[in-house]
């Protein structure tokens, strides 16, 4: 068994079964066989009302599932709620999509080869999906990697992260009771080399990876031929604000973009370049904001920042903070360890270019404000990385809104909110070595399927 911890105190909260190699090739055996028995497949309408009672019964467990999110996440009670609610909205989104995968007419007789001839596309489930996640949303990234699969008919096996597996078996288990056949959907908890030899085996027909980019771009690289797969990594996200910029309202929402979940977030706000006119009021500002949050155990109802997920990040994000200090960033607030498994929420200003904070992804409780008087220098920093993923310009002016959009390497830009908004049927993509395809529910349902064609001469 693998026993599972409160990141927090290191308690053990739980337990689940791990599997060999043997389990997990028959898991891919069942799945593959399923795949290509047609008279197997589930009817949409079957799909569609497993989904609805799942969803029914993660409503009637909303309060246990925040709690077990918050106990083996250490994400704060407050946030883990947001999340299960998310994760529920989730589930009716797959639904909706069921009745969105239609195909399309293919005109024909637009040159003479094509007279006499109709066309057009349906949609068929892709095949077994492999799903290997993350830890911070232990229970809506698998949501977003199982549930499309369910929704579009494709058996899934879901390798969660060794640190939160908790809720993933209990979604499964939720998938199970509201009726799912066991052999459609399972949960597995692998040593390293099974998980790799599982990831790479040619009966992987679509391969979801949330995660680490040295983890997710080494999977790739061993997919078997003909293997389809998306790749979601973390960014550095940077975030400018200039100097017409409303503060007030600035202010919380980079605190929250940057603090919550203790920055163990991949589009958290990491990278803030204010305008030299506002850069003095704004950190004076946001160390106001840091210096109340409440740092504590993730259960309790008044935490804000919970711990990192393992004692040895609190020990990195110390290091890399120390580093900064050392090479001239002025510390304005935090920059210690408050035990093993907390880290002071931290504010620096003007660490080096070169600095591992300016250059990596930390997630952790640490934001970094940059000094600017061009915004295009600014934008060539915030570029300058080999990530790309969301994020966000706070500003009162149109023309500069405009400005950073057009310039700034992201996938999305936000205007007046922090980079790390989302809903969960947004496109979510990751460029660059940030990621690979496309996530977002609507997107993940389309990538798990192919698009049939049939062309009748008549």
């Amino acid at each position: 068994m693998h026993e599972v911890v409160n990141p927090f105190d290191l308690s053990v909260i739980g337990s689940v079964p791990t599997h060999d190699w043997e389990a997990v090739d028959a898991f891919l055996a069942r799945a593959k066989e399923l795949s290509e028995d047609r008279t197997a497949w589930k009817k949409p309408h079957e799909r569609a009302a497993i989904l609805h009672r799942a969803m029914e019964i993660m409503k009637d467990r909303r309060d246990h599932l925040a709690m077990q999110v918050a106990a083996e996440g250490g994400k704060p009670l407050i946030d883990a709620r947001v999340e299960v609610d998310r994760a529920i909205n989730g589930m009716e989104l797959c639904i909706h999509e069921i009745g969105s995968l239609k195909g399309t007419e293919i005109p024909m007789g637009i040159t003479p080869a094509g007279d006499g001839r109709l066309a057009w596309t349906s949609r068929e489930p892709i095949g077994p999906v492999v799903a290997v996640s993350a830890f911070n949303h232990p229970l809506n990234l698998i949501v977003h990697q199982v549930a499309p699969a369910v929704a579009t008919g494709c058996p899934v096996i879901v390798k969660p992260a060794g640190d939160t597996p908790l809720s993933c078996f209990e979604f499964i288990d939720i998938l199970h009771e509201a009726g799912l056949p066991k052999e459609w959907a399972k949960a597995v908890v692998t040593p390293r080399d099974v998980s790799s030899k599982m990831v790479a085996d040619p009966r992987v027909a679509f391969f979801s990876f949330i995660g680490s980019a040295g983890v997710g771009w080494s999977l790739r690289s061993q997919l078997a031929p003909g293997t389809r797969c998306a790749l979601e990594h973390g960014g550095v996200a940077p975030v400018i604000v200039d100097k017409s910029a409303d503060l007030a309202s600035a202010v919380p929402s980079l605190v929250k973009g940057g603090f919550y979940h203790s920055g163990q977030v991949c589009v958290s706000v990491q990278r803030v370049f204010a305008h030299s006119a506002i850069i003095d009021e704004l950190a004076s500002a946001m160390v106001e904001e840091v210096k109340k949050l409440k740092v504590g155990n993730a259960i309790h109802e008044d935490t804000e920042c919970g711990p990192l997920i393992r004692p040895k990040e609190c020990d990195r994000v110390a290091q890399w903070v120390d580093e900064a200090v050392s090479a001239g960033a002025t510390l304005l607030c935090g920059g210690k360890k408050l035990s093993d498994t907390t880290y002071a929420p931290t504010l620096l200003l003007n660490p080096p270019a070169d600095a591992t904070v300016s250059q990596n992804e930390v997630f952790g409780p640490v934001v970094c404000l940059y000094s600017y008087t061009d915004v295009d220098a600014a934008i060539a920093q915030a570029n300058s990385l080999d990530v790309s993923f969301q994020a966000a310009v706070y500003t009162n002016d149109l023309a500069g809104a405009m400005h950073t959009y057009r310039h700034i390497n992201a996938s999305a830009v936000m205007v007046n909110d922090h980079s790390a908004f989302r809903t969960d049927w947004m496109p979510f993509a990751g460029l660059k070595t940030s990621g690979h395809g496309v996530g977002g529910i609507p997107y993940t349902c389309h990538e798990m399927t192919i698009e049939k064609m049939i062309v009748i001469k008549s």
